[in-house]
């Protein structure tokens, strides 16, 4: 049997998983309307959300940039999720680098869901940078999981069998890291955010070893649709076949 080792849950928001290796798999997810038919995949494409932020290169400043983004981030996805709950950000304190999610000691700057809040550790790395493109991407994508989460995505992905062969599971979370990216895509569009080559994006380093995004070109592919369409359907990853989810 194939358990899920639990990376982290954040309450009534997304779960996290970090199983092991990934490999070659399956086929298209069956017998969950959950994640193949969700509520969100109807949803029109999100507002324009005028979200003019500046990041200086101050505590007290990039704290403000991430304030902002998180707010601008509740004005986008709020017509697209039935019940939407808005999300504050809360700053870490200087000395406090454990992630909740995973338990380990982080010493840059990281942003992760813990409850029902998103949680912020500011390092030098993000204050002193001059470019806004770590913190932006890590906060869109600490966001995604916002979204899986409000919409039960997060909780039936997690739900999944876990008796399948490995191969099989790796894929699921493939499937599910995959549409983390393109709905990072999708808020980037809603912000106005111009973004003509992701591989950047796709270099900037989560704060945990995520082995589950899967092949570079893939996270291209599902990033530039979910950016091309800017609404959540174009993310439907469990539907897709498994070449595109490898």
């Amino acid at each position: 049997m194939i358990i899920r080792a639990l990376a982290g849950a954040a309450v009534g928001l997304a779960l996290v998983s970090a199983p092991a290796s990934a490999s070659a798999s399956a086929e298209p997810v069956k017998g969950a309307p959950e994640l193949t038919h969700n509520e969100v995949y109807k949803a029109a494409k999100l507002p324009k959300v005028s979200c003019k932020l500046t990041k200086g290169t101050s505590k007290a400043s990039t704290q403000k940039y991430v304030t902002g983004l998180v707010g601008c981030l509740n004005k986008a996805w709020k017509p697209a999720i039935k019940d939407f709950r808005p999300v504050e950000v809360v700053f870490k304190d200087a000395d406090d680098k454990q992630s909740c999610s995973t338990g380990m000691d982080v010493s840059r700057s990281f942003s992760e869901i813990c409850a029902v809040q998103i949680k912020v550790r500011l390092a030098d790395d993000w204050i002193r940078a001059k470019s806004d493109l770590a913190v932006f991407t890590s906060i869109t994508r600490t966001w995604s999981s916002v979204v899986t989460g409000q919409t039960g995505i997060g909780e039936a992905w997690w739900g999944l069998e876990n008796d399948r062969s490995e191969s099989m599971m790796n894929e699921h979370n493939r499937r599910y890291y995959l549409q983390i990216d393109c709905f990072q895509a999708v808020s980037a569009k809603a912000l106005g955010r111009q973004v003509k080559d992701w591989k950047p994006v796709v270099k900037v380093p989560e704060f945990w070893k995520n082995r589950f995004h899967g092949k570079t070109a893939n996270r291209l592919y599902w990033l530039e649709k979910g950016y091309t369409a800017g609404k959540p359907g174009a993310c439907n990853t469990w539907t897709a076949g498994s070449a595109k989810v490898a």
